[in-house]
């Protein structure tokens, strides 16, 4: 057997492979069809302060090789989370990371703050590239001064594993890379969706109630490689990779090109059993090619 456990700061996964926030819920719905603690860990369903009914209807679209997303962070806010989902979450034999969004610094602070206090949660996401919010979220992502200080206010009262959730939508990845190790975040996660959007020509007018959304799937994954490995380039902290990750040669490309870990979203919607079976797929290609831990071909692209 191949080792693949890998670290992020203090915490130690049993293997790279991460489900992505907003895709898993809070991982229960996906209990059905998977082992949640065969998974390295899970980002449950982004959090606010306060609930979100998430943006109108309709705010899902198909496309080709991909899906636009515009849901707007509905949840029922931090204090439903802590009552009645943190109980059951705090069960699972694996590490579970708490994705966490705001309209202000503020906003960030206070999550941060409560969610230090739960011992269950080793880490949390810091989102600060949301696309399909009106405030916050991708102005705090896109600006990089934005960007330093709520990195730095939420630093100040977090003492946890502190992951920064990056925007793709920036000319420069790396800037927001070497922005977030500054500041004393354990890792950065990258990339979040891509801003897009879909026209219904039959009705005449765009497919998602927001006319823009964030485009994810396949469609994404070679922006998104590159990102990742330009981000790994730039800083010593882990780089989480995302973006199009529908398989095992999938993450493996990613970790060659630098991921420490990968996230899986979209292809948990068209298979549940998505995450689980990237895992074996990791290991199995580690084995045939008679390679110890999954750590030795993290970034190896780059010492070719």
């Amino acid at each position: 057997m191949a080792d693949l456990r890998i670290k992020i700061g203090p915490m130690e996964l049993r293997n790279p492979v991460i489900l992505a926030s907003g895709t898993c819920g809070y991982g229960s719905e996906l209990e059905d069809f998977i082992d949640i603690s065969e998974l390295g860990g899970i980002i449950v369903k982004g959090t606010t302060l306060e609930q979100r009914e998430g943006n109108p209807y309709p705010r899902m679209a198909e496309t080709a090789s991909g899906m636009l997303n515009a849901v707007g962070l509905q949840n029922k806010g931090i204090d439903h989370f802590e009552k009645n989902i943190y109980p059951h979450l705090a069960e699972y034999k694996t590490h579970v990371i708490v994705n966490i969004n705001g309209n202000t610094i503020e906003d960030y602070v206070e999550l941060s703050r409560r969610i230090n206090s739960f011992s269950a949660i080793p880490a949390i996401e810091l989102n600060i590239s949301c696309p399909n919010v009106k405030q916050g979220g991708m102005v705090f992502g896109t600006n990089p001064a934005s960007a330093r200080k709520v990195i730095s206010a939420v630093r100040r009262v977090y003492d946890k594993t502190l992951i920064v959730k990056l925007s793709p939508n920036v000319t420069d990845i790396t800037e927001f890379a070497r922005i977030s190790q500054e500041e004393g975040a354990e890792a950065v996660s990258l990339v979040n969706t891509f801003l897009g959007m879909a026209v219904d020509i039959s009705n005449m007018r765009p497919k998602l109630s927001t006319i823009t959304g964030g485009l994810s799937g396949s469609a994404i994954k070679p922006v998104a490689l590159r990102m990742v490995w330009q981000a790994a380039r730039a800083v010593t902290i882990p780089v989480i990779g995302l973006g199009g990750i529908m398989n095992a040669e999938d993450a493996l490309e990613f970790i060659m090109a630098g991921a420490t870990a990968v996230q899986v979203g979209t292809a948990s919607f068209i298979n549940p059993r998505a995450g689980t079976e990237i895992v074996a797929g990791i290991e199995k290609f580690l084995v045939e090619k008679e390679i110890d831990s999954v750590s030795t071909i993290t970034g190896i692209i780059n010492r070719k």
